[in-house]
């Protein structure tokens, strides 16, 4: 007994969090080849809010010298060695060497009775900046830079003078290069942990997370948890579910096997589950939208010939008003439809009630019969920049009636005209209203190129490479935080953030 027992205590841990966890609806992947492209353009950026960097003034005497240095400007830096990286469970590392900042300042000195102005150009070679971020998931779902350290060094300085004195103050070079040596080591890494905790937090927020497609339904693409970072690739594990926007919690549970993928070929990978279409067609089945009612110039005048002459018996029964009244058809899905995701392709099966009436001027309209529909549509999803389309076609088609087999095998010869109304009115209405798309979590500015399509068991795998349509300067001017108060400037050069 006391065997068992210490076995249960074993067991019950790992069924408690199997239970509780959540496979994603939507899985991105981002391999080391997606990162060395968003390097470059990372480059950029950090070269700017490097050499828009303020540093103070400078000034104090030596011995008979006074000195003051001001108007400090950094005009170029040149990242000569550079790579950005994973590191494995939840870090971005930034490690650039040999680095060279060029600056001008302009320098006041005193000795004696002689006063010289003039302009210094200074350069510090061997810069050695080092910086990891920490990528996590924050109380609301979005993938955030929660915590960076920092560490920068300057391994050589050199100062050029001009003016009229300038033989007689080179010696001060030596002393003037260490303290703007001190300034601009000083500054390197607040710029950068400003850049990262505000300015790329800034970009992250423009990532969907629980938004509108239309109105009738939303998409929630929250973190399930923190990214998973490996040697490689970042996997971010997405909720993918779409609900009702009158009903914001109302889904489908998600019994969709967990999606691994494998490939690292191309910058981006996304994978997306059965239970990520199937809750967008529960969504728009509780929102009460996947009907539709044909009548007037959009009933086919040879399928009202037809129906009128199959239920002909029923129709003579009628009072002659009623029955030469014009027909009217309302097509409404009766259960949610389902994707089945499989090698060979993407179908969808459709239950749905076809109801006919006769609608006498005046008076209610009057049913003639109802039977059931059954479909099985072809869906081809593709990428656009960063839009997620469906593609429908009916493949088959049958109907059956609710009230007897009998009336089933009468029924036979309306199969091929119903199948083209819907093939002809109710396909193009779908397909214009999925041809809207619904975007991918991504940053503004970042669309998918060259994607390719491929269906796994239970999942759709797209791969494709990244575009900036516009640069990260851009995304971040257009969504730049309110100014605050300056941070404080501190710390010394090795800094942990």
């Amino acid at each position: 007994m006391a065997t068992q027992m210490y076995l249960l205590l074993l067991v019950l841990p790992i069924l408690a969090s199997e239970s509780t966890s959540v496979n994603p609806g939507c899985r991105i992947r981002i391999t080391s080849k997606g990162l060395q492209f968003v390097k470059q353009e990372g480059l950029k950026f950090v070269e700017e809010e490097l050499e828009n960097i303020t540093i103070p003034d400078l000034s104090g005497n030596e011995g008979k010298f006074t000195y003051a240095i001001n108007n400090v400007r950094v005009t170029h830096l040149h990242l000569a060695l550079s790579e950005l990286s994973f590191q494995p469970h939840k870090q971005l590392v930034l490690d650039i060497n040999n680095a060279s900042i060029r600056l001008t300042f302009q320098r006041k000195l005193l000795y004696w009775l002689f006063y010289d102005v003039g302009m210094i150009n200074a350069s510090a070679e061997g810069v050695h900046i080092k910086t990891e971020l920490d990528l996590t998931r924050d109380a609301s779902g979005r993938l955030k830079i929660s915590n960076m350290t920092c560490d920068a060094s300057i391994n050589r300085m050199h100062a050029g003078f001009s003016g009229t004195l300038r033989r007689v103050y080179e010696f001060l070079a030596t002393f003037i290069t260490t303290g703007m040596r001190f300034l601009l080591n000083q500054q390197i890494c607040p710029a950068l942990r400003h850049a990262g905790m505000v300015l790329l937090n800034s970009l992250l927020d423009t990532v969907p997370v629980r938004n509108a497609v239309d109105d009738y339904i939303g998409i929630d693409y929250s973190l399930l948890n923190d990214p998973d970072v490996s040697q490689d690739s970042m996997d971010m594990d997405f909720k993918g579910m779409f609900f009702p926007l009158d009903s914001p919690n109302v889904s489908i549970p998600n019994i969709s096997p967990p999606l691994h993928i494998k490939q690292q070929e191309r910058m981006v990978y996304i994978a997306l589950s059965e239970y990520f279409f199937d809750s967008a067609m529960y969504a728009y089945y509780k929102s009460d939208v996947l009907s539709i009612e044909i009548t007037g110039d959009k009933m086919p005048k040879d399928l009202e010939v037809l129906l009128r002459t199959s239920y002909f018996g029923s129709l003579m029964l009628l009072d002659p008003s009623v029955a030469e009244a014009p027909m009217k058809m309302e097509l409404k899905v009766s259960t949610p439809p389902r994707f089945t995701i499989k090698p060979s392709g993407t179908s969808v099966s459709v239950n749905s009630i076809l109801d006919i009436y006769l609608t006498p001027e005046n008076q209610p309209p009057v049913q003639l019969t109802s039977m059931t529909m059954e479909a099985r549509l072809n869906a081809k999803v593709t990428l656009k920049k960063r839009s997620l389309q469906v593609h429908l076609d009916l493949r088959r088609f049958r109907i059956y009636s609710n009230k007897s087999a009998l009336e089933s095998l009468a029924l036979i010869p309306l199969q091929s005209p119903l199948k083209t109304l819907l093939q002809l009115t109710v396909m193009p209405i779908l397909n214009e209203r999925t041809k809207r798309g619904v975007s991918i979590p991504l940053p503004e500015g970042l669309d998918f190129t060259r994607e390719t399509a491929s269906h796994q068991m239970g999942f759709i795998l797209i791969g494709g490479d990244l575009h900036f349509s516009m640069s990260l300067r851009e995304v971040i001017d257009k969504y730049r935080p309110s100014p605050t108060s300056p941070a404080s400037t501190t710390p010394g050069p090795n800094e942990s953030i």
